[in-house]
């Protein structure tokens, strides 16, 4: 029974030294670890933006341009009634 305890023991050792190892580890390094993520995470960013990533000047980056034909149509709206007010409690009647 002793030998299971001293196995228990040095297992629980071995993890609460992992622990603090990678603890030490993370803590050591961690303006490393911010600068690796923040390039990942502004890859993902710029590469789910597709061609919008490249506004800077890049070849193929810019806008394009619309026509003033997009901002008049063609046909004309149908416009919507406006109600007329009877006497008779504010009720609407077109």
């Amino acid at each position: 029974m002793q030998k299971v305890i001293n196995v228990l023991a040095l297992a629980s050792f071995a993890v609460s030294g992992a622990v603090v190892g990678s603890g030490i580890y993370v803590y050591l390094n961690r303006a490393s670890i911010i600068d690796g993520v923040k390039s990942q995470v502004m890859d993902a960013v710029t590469g789910s933006l597709g061609g919008l990533g490249a506004l800077g000047g890049a070849a193929g980056g810019a806008l394009p341009l619309g026509s003033n034909e997009l901002s008049t149509p063609d046909t004309p709206q149908a416009t919507a009634p406006v109600p007329q007010t009877s006497g008779g409690f504010g009720v609407p009647t077109f």
